[in-house]
């Protein structure tokens, strides 16, 4: 019969352990139908073109190939997902009963004048007693509430949380590489352009000195032409300082020594890509890697009310022991008459932590309520950025255009003021205008540049593009 009632106990557990006592929170539908200026053409996007395929230019592979490798913040996100998936593969064995071997030997020795000394020598006719113990036990506690598979979905949430952060760094990493490298070609094409600007400066003081001699210009015009060219002059140590710092900057980026980078491109040779598909918001919920980590926060946190509320309830345990005993050494390991074994099973319902349980249970659906509110408000930031950096594309674009023209007309203008001042119809300040203004117009023509492609690779990481 009793063993009939531990049977009867496991088969009881076993079809229970399939029950829940918790309602899993939904994700909220929070996306959009479409971005702010976005008129897409069909539901493909940049944000699913892989990495090689959207960069292509090779030295800004290399760079980042080299940054997955050797970045710090590379490293400590792989890191996490191994600590990670250990944890995980713990919680795996949940189900699994605990087994635990013991062996043990005393000896005793009672009081002569006392109830048991007196008895022992009466019946074994010796002042002590010894016991001889091995045995193996088994714990088992039965999943009836669904407590342990609620901690191993929220073991399994949290090491795929580690997988999206890691790609939520690759991406960072992915674009802040590209960007520093767009701005290093800015920086050189800068240069170039301050270098050329203070060999036309300095053809225009000789021209001026020319006239001082002559009587043509007072000493006046000489001055203001230095400070022109001084001006110039200035410009280059000033770029060449950004260059290294920029490089400098890219080279920890990627997590190597300071050195220089070798570049085997030009700013004014890159491409701004024209067919730049940024699809339907929908998609970012299964592409953003903190997205998905939102989602997964959810489930975290779905499966922690689910263990709160399962401790609330009572939990059965199955409890085995067996092994051998014996009263004398060498009997010990005498079979069959040394073995023995014990199986018990028991209900327990906690009481007086209640009222601890079920405020447990309250924040539990607390934070769930705020892992909600994160989710609505990663979606809402990623829409966001997605709208910034597709309004930068389209409005840089613009800028571009016009102060292409204008860098255009201001380089004639200035070729035209050289000619007119050479054949004495143009003044030393229309020169030196012409030229100031010229410098200023090709400066910001490079800069417009590099936002454009920021603003593009910006617009690939926002799209959850990086990681594939």
């Amino acid at each position: 019969m009793k063993r009939f009632n531990i049977f009867t106990i496991l088969l009881l557990a076993l079809i229970w352990s399939g029950c829940s006592v918790s309602k899993d929170l939904s994700l909220p539908n929070v996306a959009p139908g479409l971005f702010r200026n976005s008129i897409p053409k069909d539901s493909s996007s940049i944000g699913d073109l892989p990495l090689k395929s959207f960069i292509n230019d090779l030295t800004v592979q290399n760079l980042i190939d080299t940054a997955l490798i050797k970045n710090y913040d590379m490293q400590i996100a792989l890191k996490n997902i191994d600590a990670a998936e250990v944890l995980f593969k713990q919680s795996k064995l949940g189900y699994l009963p605990e087994l635990k071997l013991q062996v043990a030997a005393s000896s005793s020795r009672p009081s002569d004048n006392s109830l048991n000394g007196l008895s022992l020598n009466q019946f074994t006719g010796s002042t002590h007693i010894e016991d001889y113990n091995a045995n193996l036990g088994v714990f088992w506690e039965a999943d009836i509430w669904g407590k342990i598979r609620n901690q191993k979905a929220g073991a399994l949430a949290s090491f795929l949380q580690t997988e999206e952060a890691r790609k939520a760094v690759q991406t960072r990493l992915v674009a802040n590489v590209a960007q520093g490298y767009y701005n290093l070609l800015m920086l050189d094409a800068q240069l170039e352009i301050a270098k050329k600007n203070l060999k036309l400066s300095d053809s225009t003081l000789r021209i001026i000195n020319l006239q001082f001699e002559a009587g043509q210009v007072t000493s006046l015009a000489i001055q203001q032409a230095e400070a022109q060219q001084l001006n110039a002059a200035q410009l280059i140590p000033r770029l060449e300082q950004n260059v290294t710092l920029q490089e400098n900057a890219l080279n920890i980026l990627i997590g190597t020594l300071p050195k220089a980078i070798n570049r085997n491109n030009r700013l004014d040779k890159m491409s701004i890509p024209q067919d730049l598909n940024a699809g339907f918001p929908s998609a970012l919920l299964s592409r953003r890697p903190d997205i998905k980590s939102a989602e997964l926060a959810l489930n975290v946190a779905n499966a922690k009310v689910g263990v709160a509320k399962a401790s609330l309830y009572p939990s059965l345990v199955i409890t085995a022991n067996g092994g051998v005993n014996s009263f004398k050494a060498s009997n010990w390991f005498s079979v069959p008459a040394s073995l023995f074994g014990i199986v018990s099973g028991g209900v327990t319902q906690p009481i007086f932590q209640r009222g601890q349980l079920k405020s447990n249970l309250e924040l539990a659906k607390i934070d769930r309520e705020k892992t909600v509110i994160q989710f609505r408000q990663s979606v809402l930031n990623a829409v966001g950025e997605v709208s910034d950096e597709l309004t930068k594309v389209e409005k840089l674009k613009m800028q571009y255009s016009i102060a292409e023209k204008r860098a255009q007309t201001l380089q004639q203008a200035s070729k035209n003021a050289s000619l007119l001042f050479k054949s004495g119809m143009a003044n030393y300040l229309e020169v030196i205008t012409a030229q100031g203004n010229l410098l200023q117009s090709e400066l910001e023509l490079t800069a417009i540049k590099t936002e454009q492609l920021n603003a593009v690779v910006g617009l690939y990481r926002s799209l959850g593009g990086g990681w594939n």
